[in-house]
């Protein structure tokens, strides 16, 4: 049984716009953070990728059958982004173009089988342990925009200087080298299992520092906002701080309590 603590969720800008969600049933909790667009293509007229695959994935776990695997659970979202992109024509476009995709990621914990299922670039502390799944290109990505930003490069430029890379190792490999739902095979290899007993928290990676509780989770990051707000110190990342916005991504965040019978 689960004991749901505390949750908290917040836009890096507004929450009409965030692409983070959070989703609580008797028999799953969830964190999903919805990846931010690479390109100008939507398949919604009415937001950005990211969002809509977030949208489509709390629906699909908000149904979803009580003992569902992670292996279903993979499958049966696939399947429904699939679906979608064939409704709307693209199914073939969408194969050939992995930045143009609807993507996220997930992290879910089952009250069911007592697992916490890491699909994509997320991160959680499960009993005690902290685990995360971040993408493998990622930190060297993040390091050529410091050194831009660092040499003088302003990181509005910094940014644009790096998309190029972050989507030629969405072509090479998403799916392929690691895991996103993204209505392809989910790259199974890439998703993290982990057994739960006592205590579960799950989080977006939209925390640099992730801690046991949510108000030192949230002083850590706003430490991280006021001394480095654009990420190219301790911390580094492929973004930072866009003038108008309250962090350099979205957030969501979900600890609980658990009483599992052996």
């Amino acid at each position: 049984m689960m004991n749901i603590v505390e949750t908290f969720i917040k836009g890096k800008r507004d929450a009409a716009h965030c692409e983070d969600g959070i989703v609580l049933t008797p028999h799953y909790a969830a964190v999903i953070d919805g990846s931010t667009s690479k390109t100008p293509f939507c398949l919604s007229p009415t937001m950005r990728n990211g969002r809509y695959a977030m949208t489509l994935i709390s629906e699909y776990i908000g149904a979803m059958p009580y003992n569902a695997t992670c292996e279903e659970f993979c499958k049966g979202i696939t399947q429904v982004i699939a679906d979608e992109y064939r409704r709307a024509g693209v199914h073939d476009r969408m194969e050939a173009h992995p930045e143009e995709r609807l993507c996220a990621s997930a992290i879910v914990y089952s009250d069911v089988r007592h697992e916490v299922w890491m699909v994509g670039d997320c991160q959680a502390i499960v009993d005690g342990a902290f685990y995360d799944n971040a993408k493998p290109y990622e930190q060297d990505i993040a390091r050529r925009r410091a050194a831009l930003i660092l040499s003088g490069m302003p990181p509005v430029e910094a940014r644009r200087a790096i998309e190029p890379l972050l989507i030629a190792a969405m072509r090479e490999g998403q799916n392929r080298e690691y895991a996103v739902i993204d209505g392809t095979t989910v790259y199974m290899p890439g998703v993290i299992v982990v057994p739960a007993a006592h205590s579960v928290v799950l989080a977006s990676d939209g925390y640099p520092v992730l801690l046991p509780t949510l108000c030192e989770s949230e002083a850590a990051l706003a430490r991280q906002i006021e001394r480095d707000p654009q990420n190219v110190s301790e911390f580094i990342a492929t973004k930072g701080i866009v003038e108008g916005n309250c962090s350099f991504d979205d957030r969501a965040y979900i600890r609980l309590r658990l009483s599992v019978s052996e």
